[in-house]
């Protein structure tokens, strides 16, 4: 039984800091693509596409995005569930600020068909210091989808990490869901980044990034062997791909573009990389030497 899942990435703008406006048209935008493309069994959104901004864009009030933090589940996810249900599809819809206790992650969900929230993955590493009041995760995230295979999701920065997605392989994702948010001039950078993380761990890559002032859009989806399917513009954009999740299997059996069986090579080694403690965590080495994590002034 051949292993098919057709995906939709919604790159988009947000109606600005206002969550109901916003999860209105996430809902009117995911029933356009039920209705227009039935074969499409998820749609995925950008980053804090719920609430629509981030702290270190300017605000009405520079608490507004503390302001928008809600407990999941809670009264926004339960709106986005509703969509799932209603059009029958799997929604990622992007990222939101979860509010649990006196902490507030980035923190996105996975919503079945059935309307139920599957995965909850927190921002392991938040964009410092430009996130700084936001608290880091630290699990892992993957979720299967029946007869299909196992999908990974990361956020944003978290891909900056290369860890990050290696675990999420090793863990066994076949596709790897990164919904992002950058409005600078580095996702030309990170079309770099995605490309090579599909390389480096044999696993679809979906990268989907807003378009307006949270995000410059680019949104792109890489296959397996690194090939890239679709790259957006700078608009507003509805990118539909079907992924094959036994072209997985192919290039990691037999290598990428028939080549390279890396994973497998890394896997049968035997080196123990000098970097990591007994514990898995960075040695000292070069690192350091480095300064702070902190916001520079000025140049020196």
């Amino acid at each position: 039984m051949s292993r098919l899942f057709g995906i939709a990435g919604v790159q988009m703008s947000v109606i600005p800091w206002d969550v109901d406006a916003t999860i209105d048209k996430m809902a009117d935008v995911t029933r356009q693509i039920s209705l227009t493309f039935p074969w499409v069994h998820m749609v995925m959104f950008h980053e804090l596409a719920v609430p629509g901004l981030v702290q270190f864009i300017t605000a009405p009030r520079p608490d507004t995005w503390r302001e928008n933090a809600a407990p999941i589940p809670g009264p926004q996810t339960e709106r986005l569930s509703e969509i799932a249900r209603k059009t029958r599809k799997w929604l990622l819809p992007g990222s939101l600020y979860e509010r649990d206790g006196d902490a507030i992650y980035n923190t996105a969900i996975v919503i079945s068909p059935q309307g139920e929230i599957v995965a909850k993955y927190r921002k392991m590493f938040p964009w410092l210091p430009y996130e700084a009041g936001t608290s880091a995760g630290d699990e892992f995230c993957v979720f299967d989808i029946p007869d299909i295979g196992r999908f990974g999701v990361m956020i944003c920065y978290d891909m900056w990490f290369p860890e990050v997605t290696r675990t999420l392989a090793w863990m066994g994702a076949e596709v790897i869901l990164q919904p992002t948010m950058t409005p600078t001039s580095d996702r030309e950078v990170e079309l770099v980044m995605a490309q090579a993380s599909a390389i480096f761990n044999q696993a679809y890559f979906v990268s989907i990034n807003g378009v307006g002032p949270w995000g410059g859009g680019q949104s792109l989806l890489v296959d397996p062997d690194g090939r890239v399917l679709q790259k957006a513009g700078v608009a507003e954009t509805i990118l539909t791909e079907i992924l094959d999740l036994d072209h997985v299997t192919r290039t990691r059996e037999y290598g990428t573009i028939g080549l390279g069986q890396t994973l497998k090579q890394l896997r049968d080694s035997g080196i123990a990389f000098p970097v990591y403690d007994d514990r898995g965590e960075v040695r000292g080495g070069s690192f350091t030497e480095l300064g702070s994590l902190a916001l520079h002034r000025k140049l020196r």
